[in-house]
């Protein structure tokens, strides 16, 4: 008897120590699963833009938009703020999460202007590569990448532009979501049209709250912070502007 009962013991024991060694991997490998999330929504990304224009533009665009969501990300991080990982939306692009709110709007705006400011300088790797080798698959690339972070710079919430009106005149939203409502009306798809959904919750979220005194003290920026933002602001679309006037081409298929 006593020998069945020292066999279960030990059975349970090595049980156990299997459970510990388990829980063991899975605290491990539970901080990769960031890593794994973002790595997973990349690759489901890249096929599903391969299927269209084929896994090499697809490779690319979705390393443009990483660079640009790294953007944010490494503001964020100076900032202070704590983020999720970068999860990609096939035809959507992709986001990181704050897991913080900005404490003021000159904050919002910094992260917010990030995005495009880093995403346009990686747009200059496919624009030198087509300067070196001609190949138009680079120049697409550099073009759909200027492309990107100047429709980024939209003034309206929640694009990346609109968080950069939060420190200049919120009433820029106004003119920036009827801009979007006539680009809607304009080139009609639903991508735009869930834009606009969002754009015109978010509008109307903060609408709400423009008369509480933490809505003013949020938006209670310096003019030496405006002007600064402003001028980035203003600069990097017109750099944009002139980048995609000089990478466009007519398709030939």
């Amino acid at each position: 008897m006593f020998k069945r009962i020292g066999a279960g013991i030990a059975a349970l024991g090595a049980l156990l120590a299997k459970l510990g060694s388990s829980l063991k991997f899975l605290l491990v490998l539970l901080p990769k699963a960031k890593l794994f999330t973002t790595a997973g929504t990349m690759l489901v990304s890249i096929g599903a833009y391969a299927l269209l224009w084929g896994w090499q533009f697809g490779v690319g665009f979705v390393l443009l938009l990483l660079v640009h969501e790294l953007g944010h990300a490494i503001q964020m991080r100076r900032e202070g703020m704590k983020t999720t990982a970068p999860v990609f939306i096939p035809f959507m692009g992709a986001v990181i999460g704050m897991k913080d709110m900005p404490k003021n709007a000159a904050m919002e705006a910094r992260v917010g202007l990030a995005g495009p400011i880093l995403g346009s300088i990686g747009c200059l790797v496919p624009l030198a590569l087509y300067g070196l080798t001609g190949n138009n698959l680079f120049r697409a690339l550099a073009f759909i990448g200027f492309f990107l972070n100047l429709f980024n710079l939209l003034p309206v919430v929640p694009l990346d532009g609109g968080r950069a009106m939060a420190a200049i005149s919120p009433f820029m939203w106004i003119v920036g979501f009827a801009g979007l409502l006539v680009a809607a009306i304009l080139f009609p798809n639903p991508i735009i049209f869930i834009i606009v959904l969002f754009a015109g919750l978010e509008a109307w979220r903060r609408f709400k709250l423009r008369k509480s005194p933490e809505h003013q003290a949020y938006h209670d920026v310096s003019r030496g912070t405006r002007i600064a933002v402003a001028v980035v602001y203003l600069g990097l679309a017109l750099l944009l502007v002139v980048g995609m006037h000089f990478t466009h081409f007519q398709r030939t298929f």
